[in-house]
């Protein structure tokens, strides 16, 4: 790999780490502006929150669970994988909802950015886990 594309590939995977700190603040509006207008949102399973979002779907959908919690999901990265404009990202979160349930998940997420901001976005997590939490 040349010394342009280690670059790349170390600056691809700071705007994810500072995405997932702007995710974990709460605020919506600079979670969102990571995102290119066009991205999207990918969550796997069959349960109440599988499906693709657009960004502006997304940001309703984070904005109902945000309100359901105590604080913010944090999303902790543990090991990355990158390559070109693709980051994937082993990572584990944690909330508390209003209700006391506490919500721990595992995701791998695939990270396509372009011209530095996110564009696709796939999450892996425990559906079962979410499910229960957030579907009830």
């Amino acid at each position: 790999m040349s010394t342009a594309e280690t670059t790349q590939v170390e600056t691809n995977k700071q705007i994810i780490r500072d995405f997932m700190v702007a995710f974990g603040s709460g605020d919506i509006p600079a979670t969102m502006d990571f995102m290119t207008e066009d991205a999207t949102w990918w969550v796997a399973g069959t349960m109440c929150l599988s499906g693709t979002y657009s960004k502006a779907e997304f940001e309703k959908l984070l904005g109902g669970v945000v309100v359901n919690c105590k604080q913010p999901i944090s999303l902790t990265p543990e090991a990355f994988t990158a390559e070109g404009d693709r980051v994937a990202v082993e990572t584990e979160s944690y909330t508390e909802t209003n209700e006391g349930k506490v919500y721990n998940n595992h995701y791998h997420f695939l990270f396509v950015l372009r011209d530095g901001k996110i564009a696709q976005i796939k999450e892996f997590l425990d559906t079962q886990h979410a499910a229960e939490v957030f579907c009830g």
